[in-house]
């Protein structure tokens, strides 16, 4: 299991186009991935989950990588989340 830190900097947080952006990239892998705001976890493959975070510009997401291809899979999903998820 690997986990990093990552601040999303969209303007409008984590809405339909960026959320649908962030499931492409996690359906990729095998591993299972998840991320925690707060005290509330989602699952990153599902898009109704990402929605249902409510994840503002600004907010710390903690990124949750776990199986066989999890490193790969952190380093490609922090880096999409980094880059504004084609916003």
């Amino acid at each position: 299991m690997v986990s990093q830190k990552v601040t999303v900097k969209n303007a409008t947080g984590l809405h339909l186009r960026p959320a649908g952006v962030l499931c492409k990239e996690a359906m990729q892998f095998k591993s299972l991935i998840t991320f925690t705001k707060d005290s509330s976890t989602a699952n990153a493959k599902s898009v109704l989950s990402v929605l249902g975070a409510c994840v503002k510009c600004g907010d710390e997401i903690e990124l949750v990588c776990e199986g066989e291809d999890e490193n790969e899979a952190l380093e490609t999903l922090v880096n999409a989340i980094e880059s504004g998820l084609g916003e």
